[in-house]
């Protein structure tokens, strides 16, 4: 036995799989996420083979959500005046009405519940169906993109009559595409609000500040998807202002977006 009285490890290969002392070894899955490396540049598919260039289609796929995801809210607040891309203001101003309790804030009451309820069923659907923990573009995240598409321009054309059901479609989109949110090289991307991203940012900028090795892109990513949310909302009033329902405008947008990353991912297969 050894001097200090620890039992040396074996030579040869390591039988634990997590190397000495369970600390998982440089190529293993924690790295990225859940995914070994080899696996990882595999799912990015041609655009694995250039780090550079699948770091730019992430942030500018970001960016893009983020900015339709605040245009399509700010939509659905002008016309039914509830957000569905996110909920904290909501359900605390419904708080505050219930101690107050009259018939009058019942259709209040529907609107809030609708888009909390169905936010977490977009949210579970899309963890059903699509969510992975990293970015994956094998995914069918175009044709996930378009079906969002889908519900924002059947939720236009009912605000006028049916705005609880308006609410209810938007918002199972806004929960999908949040649910769609997903690790890229420990940065996670949140589309739909930006109370993460702030978090992000401030995390990431006072690791830098402290004097911790963050890459300058991992801080630019949570500040760029906040500008593009409040260019998207900024766009969204600037376009009911003009006239155009901003609702229906988000949902041909989205199809658009959906259908052109879907042949994009097969041209360059």
């Amino acid at each position: 036995m050894p001097r200090s009285g620890l039992v040396q490890p074996a030579s040869g290969p390591n039988p634990c799989p997590f190397g000495t002392f369970g600390i998982p070894p440089a190529d293993s899955a924690s790295r990225a996420g859940g995914m070994p490396k080899a696996s990882r540049d595999r799912s990015l598919g041609t655009f694995g083979k250039n780090n550079m260039t699948s770091r730019r289609v992430v942030i500018v796929g970001g960016c893009v959500l983020a900015f339709g995801a605040a245009f399509a809210n700010t939509g659905l607040v002008i016309r039914t005046g509830t957000s569905v891309s996110h909920l904290t203001g909501d359900i605390a101003k419904l708080t505050m009405s219930l101690p107050r309790w009259s018939s009058v804030i019942l259709p209040e009451i529907y609107r809030v519940v609708a888009a909390a309820v169905c936010f977490f069923i977009g949210a579970t659907l899309a963890g059903l169906l699509i969510h992975h923990p990293v970015l994956d573009v094998s995914r069918p995240y175009g044709r996930t993109i378009t079906g969002i598409g889908v519900l924002f321009l059947v939720s236009s054309f009912l605000a006028p009559h049916k705005p609880i059901v308006a609410i209810g479609l938007a918002a199972i989109g806004c929960g999908v595409q949040n649910g769609l949110a997903s690790h890229y090289r420990g940065v996670v991307l949140r589309t739909t609000h930006v109370t993460g991203m702030f978090t992000d940012f401030g995390i990431t900028l006072g690791m830098r500040l402290r004097g911790h090795d963050v890459p300058r892109w991992k801080i630019a990513v949570p500040a760029l998807l906040i500008g593009f949310f409040f260019i998207g909302g900024l766009a969204g009033a600037l376009s009911n202002c003009a006239g155009y329902n901003a609702i229906l405008v988000a949902g041909i947008s989205y199809c658009l977006a959906g259908i052109g990353w879907s042949l994009t991912k097969h041209v360059f297969k």
